[in-house]
């Protein structure tokens, strides 16, 4: 017998029936626009001149966007849209609090860095065989995983920003760069299989995938849930794409194959990425079991520091040499996560900011070092202040934010980190971040002077730097300079970030904003 034709179905207990403000749009305006813009490149691939042109405003209009994002949440706090208008968690939700707002507009800084630095990096093969459209499907996907609500999808975006760095990986078809993609796409599948993995443990423990809706579900089932099998998991999973020691042997082995431009987006965004997710799954859904393994997190936090700064010191190629300082970086971050204290977690985010920017300036950095002296091994390199007295300058910048020196950005971040951990009786923990900044000072300083300040082997000419490196180099290392000296403001925002994480009733709020959880 059919229904009664006239019966209007009440849809406010399962869809949103208010209009969406406009503003809240701005949650999923930087995944959009780069999909967008990408698909558009791919329709452009035989109008090469046009590439370039199309993609850096995009890149451009993708940091405004971020920065009106970030302006939105320090003003209302987190931001919630669901697809299709479905109340969560039937809908797959968009959430955004300050700690993503934060990672989105700096990574959009650094890949509009990048772009700027191709024009002078990418030929005319690379750009035929896709960077620019490559590049900005890379930004939909660290977009999307700093922004989205739903533990599903963060692994969606991990697939859209992995095939875009195969693709990154492989231009030119060398022998080097094929070499170094196979590593990275074996180790960076078996890290996404068990990522999936975690994925499936979560549904089948809390039937549902909404990260609001894990949060406020997780006591419930923690007597019950193998909960500590999927922390172990998930820990594992993105160890491996931070390239934490001791799964970081397949970094150095490949960022050093591809074009410099796409080795500094990798170093600066891919790890992360990696760690942005462990921060968000181990520390706001599962912090009880974050706590039971913090001993391990920090033990492979201190090893990553020290192992990723001998590294660096036995390199003779500076592309290997940041690989490794990559990977130091990373057990800095691994240290915050595992002390799990306002503290650390806020000198956690603010490394990770202050990593996104340096690491990327860096690798750009020893791109024109190369440009300058013919190549990336320090046995060739020399006369390099001889050559561009500003360029030295400002390697000598970047070089002391990397040690972890005053005044610049990197020296805040670690002494928020030795300060949290020596709080809490982790005297071990504040002796690995200073033995780390102090081996990297050593291995800086090596550089420094075999590259800039020892005698070219044959006498060399002044030489000037071209807008398309200097121009993204002057962007980055003012953020290292403004970081370091002015930094209270990022200062403040990394602690509410890291409240917001210990304490994420504000985002639960944002995506059940009646209290309604199911």
């Amino acid at each position: 017998m059919a229904a009664p034709t006239n019966t209007i179905a009440d849809l406010s207990a399962a869809m949103v029936t208010a209009p969406v403000p406009l503003s809240n749009w701005l949650v999923i305006a930087p995944v959009a626009l780069c999909i967008t813009l990408g698909a558009v490149l791919l329709m452009m691939r035989n109008s090469m001149r046009l590439q370039a042109q199309v993609a850096i405003p995009g890149l451009a209009v993708l940091v405004l966007l971020d920065a009106a994002l970030l302006a939105k949440v320090v003003a209302h706090g987190p931001l919630t849209m669901v697809m299709g208008r479905w109340l969560p968690p039937f809908g797959i939700a968009f959430t955004v609090d300050l700690f993503g707002a934060l990672m989105a507009l700096t990574a959009a800084i650094a890949a509009l860095a990048g772009g700027l630095y191709a024009l002078k990096d990418i030929t005319e093969s690379g750009r035929r065989y896709g960077f620019f459209p490559f590049l900005l499907l890379l930004m939909a996907g660290v977009s999307g995983a700093f922004l989205t609500g739903d533990v599903f999808n963060l692994y969606v975006w991990f697939e859209v920003l992995l095939i875009s760095s195969f693709g990154m990986l492989i231009l030119g078809s060398e022998r080097g760069q094929i070499d170094g993609a196979m590593k990275y796409a074996v180790l960076n599948l078996i890290g996404t299989t068990l990522f999936l993995i975690s994925v499936g443990i979560v549904y089948a423990v809390f039937g549902t995938l909404n990260m609001a809706d894990i949060a406020g579900k997780v006591e419930s089932v923690r007597d019950t849930a193998p909960l500590m099998t999927l922390s172990a998991l998930v820990l594992l999973a993105f160890a491996m794409k931070a390239a934490a020691f001791p799964v970081n042997f397949w970094l150095p082995a490949s960022y050093h194959t591809p074009r410099i431009v796409v080795s500094a987006l990798f170093a600066g965004l891919l790890t992360k990425v990696g760690v942005y997710a462990l921060i968000r799954i181990i520390v706001m859904l599962l912090p009880v079991e974050r706590e039971q393994l913090s001993l391990l997190i920090a033990a492979t936090g201190a090893a990553t520091i020290i192992i990723g700064a001998l590294g660096a010191l036995a390199q003779d190629d500076i592309r290997k040499l940041l690989g490794y300082v990559v990977i130091s970086g990373i057990g800095n971050m691994l240290i915050g996560i595992a002390l799990g204290t306002p503290g650390g977690l806020s000198g956690a985010i603010f490394y990770a900011l202050h990593s996104i920017v340096l690491m990327t300036a860096l690798y750009l950095l020893a791109g024109q070092a190369a440009a300058l002296a013919g190549g990336f091994s320090l046995a060739g390199l020399g006369g390099l202040y001889r050559k561009s007295s500003g360029f030295a300058a400002l390697s000598f910048i970047l070089f002391v934010a990397a040690c972890g020196l005053p005044p610049f950005s990197g020296f805040w971040p670690k002494v928020i980190l030795v300060r949290a951990s020596i709080d809490v009786g982790a005297w071990w923990l504040a002796a690995a971040i200073l033995i780390g900044g102090f081996l990297l000072t050593v291995v800086f300083g090596r550089v420094f002077l075999l590259a800039y300040w020892r005698p070219a082997a044959a006498p060399q000419a002044a030489a000037s730097i071209g807008w398309q490196a200097g121009l993204p180099l002057a962007i980055l290392t003012a953020l290292v300079v403004a970081f370091g000296i002015l930094p209270e403001q990022l200062l403040d925002m990394a602690q509410v970030a890291a409240n917001g994480l210990i304490d994420p009733t504000p985002y639960l709020q944002s995506v059940f904003p009646d209290g309604g959880m199911p």
